[in-house]
């Protein structure tokens, strides 16, 4: 008599892959935009009234220019506490990050995902043809791996 196994009927295993998911799959296209000439108070009115961390600056073109973030504001409200200088004429322009690092919309959302733990960023614009598209950020990428719970990472 023959050993007999318990692990059951093995199942095929399928050719098909699971499409890769990308970064333009999940980023935000409906943005709170900045520009250059507003005021930092009225850029913390706006980033408390939506509930946001930070946000692109865009020339008139839609062109990004800079990101401005809580940080760069409460920097800016140390300073003028020190300086003993008011902030209501002081424009973003000079305090907004100007170099700013950009993602691939095409590029997979583990990618984007490693690329969020190397460079510490909150969130990343994304730009096609010199123009702002969209921005990701790192509950984008959360909302892409709740999505694919259970299936395979890929």
């Amino acid at each position: 008599m023959g050993i007999k196994s318990f692990i059951g009927a093995r199942k095929r295993s399928s050719t098909t892959t699971t499409p890769s998911i990308t970064v333009s799959d999940y980023m935000s296209t409906n943005l709170i935009t900045f520009k250059a000439d507003q005021t930092i108070e009225s850029v913390m009115q706006s980033l408390i009234k939506n509930r946001i961390s930070g946000g692109p600056v865009v020339n008139r073109k839609n062109e990004l220019i800079g990101i401005i973030s809580e940080g760069d504001c409460i920097k800016q409200i140390s300073e003028s506490r020190y300086y003993n200088m008011p902030l209501q004429d002081q424009t973003i322009e000079k305090h907004m990050i100007s170099e700013v690092e950009t993602i691939d919309g095409n590029m997979n959302i583990f990618d984007a995902a490693k690329k969020f733990l190397e460079s510490k960023r909150r969130r990343f614009p994304i730009i096609e043809k010199g123009k702002l598209v969209g921005q990701i950020s790192q509950k984008d990428i959360l909302k892409a791996a709740m999505t694919m719970k259970g299936q395979t990472w890929k």
